[in-house]
């Protein structure tokens, strides 16, 4: 049976299917010897080659793992930068075969949760908006916010590129006086920017966002800004499970304490960051 080729791809964990439609075009992929085209089909016996490498078979393939990483403010959702700022990948442990493919993108003034996998298809499954996954942020947003704003925006406002809405907005407890509110918002989609500008949509500036929960999946409130950790078969196969996809029966975590945020875990994890803070700022200059 024939599948897509940036599904086949996507499955043995080379990146997102958006992004092999990418290096399909770029001529970065080859079926029996010849350059792909974009709506190719393959079959289990075709010889497929990823920048003159052959793609890892079946067998080869290794078992689905997904990271939860605390992402600070200042770093980017890319590979790399030319300007040499910090990404999201500079930290991540290293992976045999495949490799890491974030779950979405936060901007570089957004921070909170954001997820890793190398499974191509799950990465695709909780993007694509047709699953409808929640995504949960916690939002500072600064000028009066009035009732009316507040039905307008769980209604439905029309932005630039089409109709858009939390699906709920609940407001944290504040000083009253203060021209800065919180609150915390769902939507279940993840356009560019979405949640800021449904704010400015109301004439409001987002002063601080954080995602909070993506899924069932909540921001482990210990993990500190910059550190990550692989979540265990359980937390994993819920998210499988959300998207439709079967069960995973292998892990790399040894034993479920291996996962658990005790204090020398936490200490170790925090001079890390720091370390690793201190070289960034070195290379750039600062």
């Amino acid at each position: 049976m024939s599948d897509k080729l940036q599904k086949v791809l996507a499955n043995a964990g080379v990146g997102s299917r958006r992004e092999m439609e990418r290096w399909i075009e770029a001529g970065r992929i080859s079926v029996n010897g010849k350059l792909a085209t974009l709506g190719d089909r393959v079959e289990p016996a075709d010889k497929i080659r990823v920048d003159g490498n052959p793609l890892s078979t079946p067998k080869d393939i290794p078992v689905c793992r997904v990271l939860m990483y605390n992402k600070p403010e200042g770093e980017l959702c890319s590979r790399k930068d030319p300007e040499g700022r910090p990404t999201v990948f500079d930290r991540l442990p290293n992976i045999k075969n495949g490799r890491w493919i974030a779950v979405g993108r936060l901007d570089i003034n957004t921070s909170g949760l954001l997820l890793f996998t190398n499974d191509g298809e799950l990465a695709n499954r909780l993007m694509h908006p047709k699953h409808e996954v929640e995504r949960e942020y916690s939002v500072r947003v600064f000028g009066e916010v009035e009732d009316m704003m507040l039905k307008r925006l769980t209604d439905g406002v029309q932005l630039e590129d089409g109709q858009a809405k939390f699906t709920e907005i609940v407001k944290k407890p504040g000083d009253e006086e203060s021209q800065n509110s919180w609150y915390n918002v769902s939507l279940s989609e993840g356009r560019n920017r979405e949640v800021r500008r449904l704010w400015e949509s109301q004439g409001l500036q987002v002063s601080r966002l954080i995602r909070v929960r993506y899924g069932d999946l909540e921001l482990k409130k210990r993990l500190p800004q910059g550190g990550w950790i692989e979540l265990p078969l359980t937390d994993l196969n819920g998210l499988r499970k959300t998207v439709q996809l079967p069960a995973e029966t292998q892990t790399l975590i040894k034993l479920e304490e291996d996962n658990k945020l005790d204090h020398v875990k936490l200490s170790r994890m925090r001079r890390s960051v720091k370390k690793h803070r201190v070289r960034q700022a070195s290379k750039t200059g600062e």
